[in-house]
């Protein structure tokens, strides 16, 4: 796995699990590897990875079974689409948004670009 500079590693780890939820690949109340086992896959210590575990169950995207193993909560996807939301409302957009204004990109052709990359 490759990691930038700008973001702790363990939430580039935690985001990477949250894109798996999304996409299906780990349904709800699925097993998620184990600490060794993702640790191991991705490169990275054993601590860094127990550390985005502990991340992601405290926010309720994963729940432990106690002698199994961690897995995915119910409502993991709810959660992930509603805190990158909220990321993305209160952080990123404005620096998009004053992007499109610097360069003149009106409402418009804004909804006409997001309407054609939807149709993809």
């Amino acid at each position: 796995m490759n990691f930038k500079d700008n973001k702790a590693i363990y939430l580039q780890i935690a985001d990477r699990i949250g894109d798996q939820i999304l996409a299906g690949s780990l349904p709800p109340d699925g097993k998620v590897p184990s600490v060794r086992e993702l640790a191991a896959e991705i490169e990275v210590n054993a601590n860094t990875v127990a550390r985005t575990y502990d991340h992601l169950q405290h926010i309720g995207v994963i729940y432990t079974k106690r002698g199994l193993g961690y897995f995915v909560s119910p409502d993991a996807r709810d959660t992930i689409v509603s805190r990158r939301r909220e990321q993305l409302m209160q952080g990123e957009m404005d620096y998009y948004l004053g992007q499109l204004k610097a360069v003149g990109i009106t409402p418009s052709e804004l909804h006409q670009i997001y309407s054609d990359y939807l149709a993809k």
